[in-house]
């Protein structure tokens, strides 16, 4: 094991790796019930969604491993799961099963670009201060999701005047993260390995008499779990599904965009998670970078993308909306994972959770709400390396900071942070610093905006 993962190249360690697996897993593991309850409401079956979403988190999780032997997970994003619910379905009238297999062409079209290399191009083509910027930026991300989880923030008025504000501390699961939060915290500065899954542990622990955590009232799934797989694996190839998805051509340019969109998100959100975690943790270390200039996929950043690009189709076919690499993965690695034992350890514990839904379900948000806090306080260090004096350079940090954060989407970053970056290089007669693969992303952007605002 230890030579297949490379640990004592890596500097890692059986302990450590599993210890950071686990931390992964319980920081994501509220993807397995918020994704059936999201893609319930288009119709689907809940506990065939519930199956679909723990196989393809962990057949995906299980080829970073084996394959790219990387500590990243992937599993149905958010986000691109509201996209399929309240866009496709419930707001454009497609059937779950024409969902399905808009998300399946999704991915067909992310591993041809893949395999073509386009994927890494653009990874490689991406400026050092923007790579600083959207990794900074994504933990700042992190750290919102954590607040936004935990309760902390507040939102009153009514739109458009609506204000964020600090909740008060009148409610049990805002004060459960708050004790989960500072045990964390204590637990770090004292530097005790495992600390966020410690943390995560004794606050799911803690929350039982402050009736935040929840027992399981059952710990078994049962026959109801097996037919409702059956209901959504493999059911988009047919009508309604294929058969039907290109029958209406006034729905067609809706279904060209759409795929569009959705392939657009995975691949930036993906990128934007390897590159603001691996850079701070080395995961894609020098040689890595340079395996980027041969052929074939030798470097670790090669299979990765591979893997990623693959988890999409697999999620469909199985009856889920676009699978991608998740950047609560950040959790494990802070924790000291780095080689594909931690995503190892984590798909094994997506299969676990098949048959004991409950028990796995009783960790609340409260518990792993200050694991991802914590992880944003730790990914903001990249903030340092960006040279905020010089103007030209802040503007598109900044701006890809504020709109990742504000806007509650990785894309919407880096796609800003693109298109400042290509004015401000034009207004300072630099165009020809400029990557021609980060020019067309941003032409595509501006093309996406457009068409998003006349839909």
């Amino acid at each position: 094991m230890k030579d297949f993962f490379c640990l004592e190249e890596k500097k890692s360690n059986v302990k450590t790796e599993i210890l950071a697996g686990l931390t992964t897993f319980f920081t994501m593991a509220y993807i397995i019930f918020v994704n059936p309850n999201m893609l319930a409401e288009t119709g689907m079956s809940w506990h065939g969604v519930f199956v679909a979403t723990c196989l393809s988190a962990a057949v995906g999780t299980l080829i970073m491993a084996l394959f790219a032997n990387v500590p990243y997970a992937v599993a149905p994003g958010m986000g691109l799961n509201a996209l399929f619910t309240y866009t496709i379905c419930l707001t454009a009238r497609f059937t779950w099963q024409e969902a399905l297999a808009m998300v399946f062409i999704c991915g067909v079209i992310n591993i041809i670009i893949t395999v073509t290399k386009l994927r890494k191009t653009i990874v490689k083509s991406i400026p050092e201060s923007l790579q600083n910027a959207i990794g900074g930026a994504i933990g700042l991300f992190i750290a919102y999701l954590g607040l936004n989880n935990a309760g902390l923030i507040s939102f009153t008025g009514a739109y458009p005047s609506v204000t964020p504000g600090m909740h008060a501390f009148n409610q049990a699961n805002l004060v459960l993260s708050i004790i989960g939060l500072l045990i964390i915290v204590i637990l770090m500065v004292m530097k005790v390995k495992g600390a966020i899954l410690i943390g995560i542990v004794a606050t799911t622990i803690i929350g039982i008499p402050l009736h935040v955590t929840a027992l399981p009232a059952t710990i078994f799934s049962g026959s109801e779990t097996v037919q409702g797989f059956r209901d959504v694996a493999f059911s988009f190839f047919g009508k309604p599904g294929f058969g039907s998805l290109f029958s209406d051509p006034s729905k067609i340019p809706f279904v060209i965009v759409t795929i569009f969109s959705m392939s657009l998100s995975d691949t930036f959100d993906s990128i934007g998670t390897f590159i603001g975690t691996g850079r701070k943790s080395h995961i894609f270390d020098e040689e890595d970078e340079k395996a980027l200039e041969g052929s074939g996929f030798k470097s670790r950043l090669d299979k990765a993308l591979v893997a990623d690009s693959f988890a999409t189709s697999i999620g469909a076919l199985f009856g889920t909306s676009n699978a991608t690499t998740f950047v609560e993965s950040s959790a494990g690695i802070a924790a000291g994972g780095r080689t594909g034992l931690t995503s190892l350890t984590t798909a094994i514990m997506f299969l676990i959770c098949l048959p004991f839904s409950g028990l796995i379900g009783m960790v609340p948000g409260a518990a792993t709400s200050p694991a991802l806090i914590v992880v944003g306080i730790l990914m903001v260090e990249p903030f340092a390396e960006i040279q905020w004096k010089k103007f030209e350079e802040a503007v598109p940090a900044f701006f890809t900071v504020a709109i990742m954060s504000f806007t509650y989407g990785i894309t919407n970053g880096i796609a800003a942070g693109f298109i400042m970056y290509c004015l401000t290089k034009i207004c300072t007669k630099k165009a020809k610093e400029i990557n021609p693969i980060i020019a067309a992303a941003s032409i595509l952007f501006i093309v996406d905006i457009i068409i998003k605002a006349f839909q």
